[in-house]
């Protein structure tokens, strides 16, 4: 049976995991330009990110942080910077190219480079993400008991990593299903510029939030 306060951090990470964000901006853009692997494959990135996380708190990452108080200010805006860069891109890639055609010759090896690519995204903006270090900081300590053990750390740890890769997977899942509705050329052009100004959007808010 699981006890009060284990219950009780389950159903806090199932809401910080399931409340939409920039990680969650990337499965959608990511599945919709690539379909469900391209998707799953984010998921996949920022899931390691988490577990690293988790690895470094364990290891000590906060004794860090309170030696240099700037690095989660640091992290917030390579995040941004990040994120924003991200949406750019997408928006350029739309406008500069239009209704490109797709070569039929290199549909694999275009499909397995998205993937990668995409797990880089969800790899690189969770490790610049300064919520998931304060999750781990903050939030996974104060459910702890006080004769907490290392397996305890380690399950809340686990619990966490599987329940935000569920999430992220449940989206991908559901938006792969949706993409039959931009096969259209013009329709993907302009869902890519709505993702990417929907990226802007994110990293101005995390930008503002940090001032």
């Amino acid at each position: 049976m699981i006890d009060p306060l284990f219950a009780a951090y389950l159903s806090f990470a199932l809401l910080f995991a399931a409340t939409p964000g920039g990680t969650t901006a990337l499965v959608v853009r990511n599945t919709i330009a690539g379909g469900r692997p391209a998707g799953i494959a984010t998921a996949a990135g920022a899931a390691l990110a988490n577990a690293s996380y988790a690895t470094a708190t364990s290891l000590g990452l906060a004794t860090v942080l309170t030696r240099w108080p700037g690095t989660l200010g640091g992290l917030r805006l390579a995040g941004a910077c990040y994120l924003g860069w991200l949406g750019a891109a997408g928006v350029w890639r739309a406008v500069r190219d239009g209704q490109r055609a797709a070569r039929r010759t290199t549909v694999a090896e275009n499909r397995t480079r998205r993937r990668r690519s995409a797990f880089r995204q969800g790899l690189t903006f969770n490790l610049l993400n300064p919520s998931i270090a304060a999750f781990y900081l903050s939030a996974v300590p104060s459910f702890l008991p006080p004769d907490a053990g290392a397996g305890r750390i380690a399950a809340m740890a686990g619990a966490h990593v599987t329940i935000a890769f569920g999430c992220h997977a449940t989206w991908a899942l559901a938006m792969h299903g949706a993409r039959h509705v931009f096969q259209v050329p013009a329709r993907q052009r302009w869902l890519e510029i709505a993702t990417g100004l929907a990226l802007l959007g994110l990293a101005a808010k995390i930008l503002a939030t940090a001032r």
